[in-house]
This record gives C-alpha cells, sequence and structure tokens, in this order.
C-alpha cells in the first residue's frame, strides 16, 4: 500500500512538471509572436550598438526631469488588439516594399524629389545647379526607406547639438574634406561638432560675437530674430544662434558636401534641402530680418545679378545681408574682381554698406543693408536690373522661376520693423492679420496644447525636438509650443490660403510645400509630425497611401505622428498606419496618434 502511495506522488509530480513547462513555454511563445516586431528603438539599439557614453545619459536623465511624465492615453477607442489590428489589416491589402534608388543614392537617405536619376539625367543643363532642384517622380513612391545598419536612438538635445551617433548618420567624407576647418570628427561611435566652419575656424561662437560689435544694430534675438543662412554647411551657425533667442533657416543643396543638412536635423538643428539656382526658393516675400552667407559658393551676380535678386526678395524692407567670403578680404586680382562686380550689383538694387570689417584671424565681413522705400529704386540714373510691375497680391513662389528685376516694396504691406521679440510673437500688422483673428488662434491653440496634446496623447515630449506642422495655418501650434525645448517647421500648403508671411512676422519660420509630392528633408529628421484638418483637402488630388509614406520617411522610429481629422477620415487612415506595425490609438474620436516602430518590409 505505502508503495502505491508512493508511485501515484511521483507520477503526480512528474504530470504537474511537465504542465509548468508546457504552459512556460506556450507564454514565451505568445509574447514573442505579439511583442517581436515591437521593440523600441532604444531596446534595439542596446542589442546592436553599444551603450551610450555616461555624459549622455546623464544629458538625458537631466532633460527627462525637467519634463512630466505623460499619463497613460485617455481614449475612446482603447489600445488595439491583435484581433482588431488583423481585422483592420485584412480591410487595407497593401504590400509595403523598400525604395529602389538608382546608381549613386543610398537608398537609407532617399529623397524622392532630389534623387530622381532619370529625370536628372534628362537635364539638358546643369550650368544654373538644375540637377540639385526638384524633379518628383511621378507617380509618387509608395514604398519605405531601409534603416542605416545599427540605427540608434538620436542623442537628445542639448547634447546632440555637439556629438551624434555615427552609425545614424555614416558619412565620415566631410570629416576627411574638412578636417582643418572644424566642421565635424570621428571620435568612436560619434561625429563630434567642434562648432567650427570655413569662416570661423576658431569657433562661431566668437564670429557671432562679431559680428555684433560691428553691427550693434543686429540685436540677437530682439530686433533679430529670423535668418536665412544660404550654403550652411552642418549649420553650426544656426546651432548657436539658438542661445541668443534667433532661429535660423539654415539650407543648402543635396550636393558633394554629404549629408550636410542630414547632419544638422540629426543634431538638433533646424535646416532644409534646397538651392538657388533657376526657381524662385519656397519662401514669402519680405521674410527674413537677416541673410547670412559664409563661402557659400553662390555667383551673386551670374545671370545677372539673379541669385543676389532672390535674396533681396525673401530679405525684409531695412534686413541685413551677412557676407563673409575671400573677395571680402584677399587682394588677387580672382577676389578683387569679384569683389568688383559684387560692389556694382549691390549698388544698383540700392543695398548700402553698412560695415566691412575684418576679424584679427583676417577673414573680413561685409554687411549690407536693403532700403525700406522704393524711392532710390526711381531715382537711379541706370536701370539695370529694372523695378519689378506691382503686384496686387502676392504669388506663392512654387516653381516659379527666378526674377530678373527688383521687387517693389508693396506699400499696402507694412514696411515698418516687427515688434521687438517675443512680444511679435503675439502681435503682427493689423494688414496681415486683424487682432481678434490672432487672439482667438492663440487662445484655442494655448488650450489644445494645455488639455489635449501634453496630458492626453501618451507622447513624451521629453525625447521631442525636431518637430514639423504640416498644415501650420497662422503658426498657433508652434506658438503655444514656443517654451518647450524644441523647434517646429511650419508647412503652408500651396493649396490652400497663403498664411507663411503670418508666420515670419510672428518670427517663426516654415515652408510653403505640396504635400502630393515628397518633401526637401532626409530620411528620419523629425521627431514628430502634426497636422489640424489637412488629409481631407488631398484625397481628391492625390492618393492618401502616398501622403501616409512620405510621413513614414520623414518620422523617425520611436517617435509620433499626431493627425487631427474628421472620424471618416480616422477611420480611412488607421488600417495604413497598423500596415506599417505603428502602435495606433485613436483619442477622443478627432486625433489619430501612431508611434512609429522599426519594422520594415
Amino acid at each position: 500500500m505505502a508503495s502505491l502511495l508512493t508511485l501515484l506522488a511521483e507520477q503526480r509530480r512528474t504530470i504537474i512538471s511537465i504542465l509548468s513547462i508546457f504552459l512556460l513555454s506556450s507564454l514565451l511563445l505568445f509574447l514573442l509572436s505579439s511583442n517581436f516586431d515591437r521593440f523600441s528603438p532604444s531596446s534595439f539599439s542596446s542589442i546592436i550598438s553599444s551603450s551610450p557614453s555616461p555624459s549622455i545619459s546623464a544629458s538625458r536623465k537631466q532633460l527627462n526631469s525637467s519634463l512630466p511624465t505623460p499619463p497613460p492615453v485617455q481614449s475612446t477607442i482603447g489600445p488595439v488588439s491583435k484581433e482588431e489590428e488583423r481585422e483592420e489589416n485584412d480591410k487595407f491589402n497593401f504590400q509595403w516594399e523598400l525604395c529602389t534608388v538608382g546608381k549613386g543614392v543610398q537608398a537609407a537617405d532617399y529623397v524622392p524629389c532630389l534623387d530622381n536619376i532619370k529625370a536628372i539625367k534628362a537635364l539638358q543643363s546643369r550650368r544654373h545647379m538644375e540637377h540639385r532642384e526638384r524633379h518628383c517622380p511621378s507617380p509618387p513612391p509608395r514604398c519605405l526607406v531601409p534603416l542605416p545598419r545599427g540605427y540608434m536612438d538620436p542623442v537628445l538635445w542639448p547634447r546632440s547639438r555637439d556629438m551624434i551617433w555615427y552609425k545614424n548618420v555614416p558619412h565620415p567624407k566631410l570629416a576627411e574634406y574638412k578636417k582643418d576647418q572644424n566642421w565635424v570628427k570621428v571620435s568612436g561611435n560619434f561625429l563630434v561638432f567642434p562648432g567650427g566652419g570655413t569662416q570661423f575656424k576658431q569657433g562661431v561662437r566668437q564670429y557671432i560675437r562679431f559680428i555684433e560689435e560691428i553691427l550693434p544694430a543686429v540685436g540677437w534675438g530682439r530686433h533679430t530674430r529670423v535668418i536665412l543662412d544660404v550654403g550652411c554647411g552642418v549649420a553650426s551657425f544656426g546651432g548657436y544662434l539658438l542661445d541668443q533667442n534667433v532661429i535660423t533657416m539654415s539650407f543648402a543643396p543635396k550636393d558633394e558636401h554629404e549629408a550636410q543638412i542630414q547632419f544638422a536635423l540629426e543634431r538638433g538643428i533646424p535646416a532644409f534641402l534646397s538651392v538657388i539656382g533657376t526657381q524662385k526658393l519656397p519662401f514669402p516675400d519680405n521674410s527674413f530680418d537677416m541673410l547670412h552667407c559664409a563661402r557659400c559658393r553662390v555667383h551673386w551676380d551670374g545671370d545677372g545679378g539673379a541669385p543676389l535678386l532672390e535674396l533681396d526678395r525673401v530679405l525684409r524692407p531695412g534686413g541685413f545681408f551677412v557676407w563673409s567670403a575671400t573677395p571680402v578680404y584677399r587682394k588677387n586680382e580672382k577676389d578683387q574682381s569679384v569683389w568688383r562686380a559684387m560692389v556694382t550689383l549691390t549698388n544698383s538694387i540700392c543695398w548700402k554698406t553698412v560695415v566691412k570689417s575684418t576679424q584679427s584671424n583676417g577673414i573680413g565681413v561685409v554687411i549690407y543693408q536693403k532700403p525700406v522705400s522704393n524711392s532710390c529704386y526711381f531715382e537711379r540714373k541706370a536701370t539695370d536690373p529694372s523695378v519689378c510691375p506691382k503686384k496686387e497680391s502676392p504669388i506663392i513662389p512654387w516653381y516659379s522661376p527666378l526674377d530678373s528685376c527688383i521687387l517693389q516694396i508693396n506699400q499696402k504691406q507694412p514696411s515698418e520693423w516687427p515688434t521687438s521679440w517675443p512680444e511679435r510673437l503675439e502681435k503682427v500688422h493689423s494688414s496681415l492679420l486683424p487682432d481678434e483673428n490672432l487672439i482667438t488662434d492663440r487662445k484655442h491653440w494655448k488650450e489644445l496644447i494645455s488639455n489635449m496634446y501634453m496630458t492626453n496623447l501618451g507622447v513624451n515630449w521629453s525625447s521631442v525636438r525636431n518637430v514639423m506642422d504640416l498644415n501650420a495655418g497662422f503658426g498657433g501650434f508652434a506658438a503655444a509650443l514656443i517654451d518647450m525645448p524644441l523647434w517646429v517647421m511650419n508647412v503652408v500648403p500651396v493649396s490652400g490660403p497663403d498664411t507663411l508671411p503670418i508666420i515670419y512676422s510672428r518670427g517663426l519660420i516654415g515652408v510653403y510645400h505640396d504635400w502630393c509630392e515628397s518633401f526637401n528633408t532626409y530620411p528620419r529628421t523629425y521627431d514628430l509630425l502634426h497636422s489640424s484638418n489637412l488629409l481631407g483637402n488631398f484625397m481628391t488630388r492625390c492618393d492618401v497611401i502616398e501622403v501616409i509614406s512620405e510621413i513614414d520617411r520623414i518620422l523617425r522610429p520611436g517617435k509620433w505622428v499626431v493627425l487631427q481629422e474628421s472620424p471618416d477620415i480616422l477611420k480611412k487612415i488607421k488600417p495604413i498606419f497598423l500596415s506599417l506595425h505603428y502602435k495606433v490609438t485613436i483619442v477622443k474620436n478627432q486625433f489619430l496618434v501612431g508611434q512609429k516602430s522599426l519594422w520594415r518590409p
């Protein structure tokens, strides 16, 4: 009897052990199958790459502690279950593929409208930088850009201004080519930015101080708020001006200076891919308080001075042009020939030479000022270049050819300087926007940001630096975020109301764009993409799949897209984001919040 009981006890222990192993195995398989494609960038990075340095970890902890941790998402529709996701995917039957690009283009850096190899090869001329302008493929691509091998969660601001992960932008050519100018250096797992440049080898801070010393009227951060930096390199000039409450739109072409704009955006500095070629820049007339060019390799007197006339168009009346280049200070015949041509051209468009000075290191700077009225244009003895005919209303510069004439200062629009920053953020000239409209817009966005965006969307704002508003309106979204450690690229669709002059008047930056085409930025350059009532206006002109694939191209893994749309549109776009393996939540039947994963087909 005792032996029988012993046998039964042993069999029971065996059965329990087998059942335990079976249950544990089932649980492990379930977890792997449900979470494999949803690793966060940080967890993925810890597997494939070395850990961040202690200094970066400390910087992240400090920044994270300065902002509240967002509470769980409050939603009328809860987190998506596997059954719901399968059901939604069944409704949206689309097979995503990786982008295939032409020879000489790295797929991980693909910019569709700038890497259209077929269109570029068919160009009749490249003399005016036509090959660096937009040539969008038709139809637009519906593919996904692959990740660089070993991609990591970006270094957080402000540490990112000085160093970024090499694996995120694995381009060493510029570090070698500009090694004696302190642009960028490779240091272990990082690309390090010492704050130098071709014209400020001693450091950009010293260069910024020098400009203010020779031109006290510049008034960084009060009088001068919005700057356009032409041929910006890695955008250190704009990056360090942020300390002065100055926001700079830095731009350069996608050219042999490998990935300079990608470096800038990875650093968390505003930047944009563009070129002064045959077409106008996508900015409004009379927008920028200052223009800057430090050896930017633009022949200002070429084509009858058309490149400089384009700068004159976007410069605010009374604004300054800071030019630092060898013709300013070198005495050889080649440089002096360029200088004489520049003197003739600036005189012909009534620009006044305010100051010309040389730093202790021998680098020279000249600063010009644009007139505040049309009187000089009509008092010139020579009338070349001519004065453009008056325009009843500004024309949006989108694929528009460069002018060969001087833009008249529209006396119906404000020519006086905007109110000093930060007051100008809340006050624009009544001819641009009545006060009551701005007050209403400001109140709307302030309440929405406070009551919804900061508390109910589940966005970790401590990791958000580069933000894009796809349908910016008056810039209210950006204005409401002004005290956050981030910046906003305000995009005004060319098919809608022209509100970009208002945005610049408020001391913010932005561009014109058509969302039926790709945007002029590298992949993985923004932490948050936002729009309010955008997609409904585009569904009759272009395929929403193409718009969403472009959103995916621009957005960094682990980061967020927030779209405010009608319930019908949310219902249509949710399955598309789910098919991209985004974590998707619908909040209050108004907002789609999508967090991008590392998944690629």
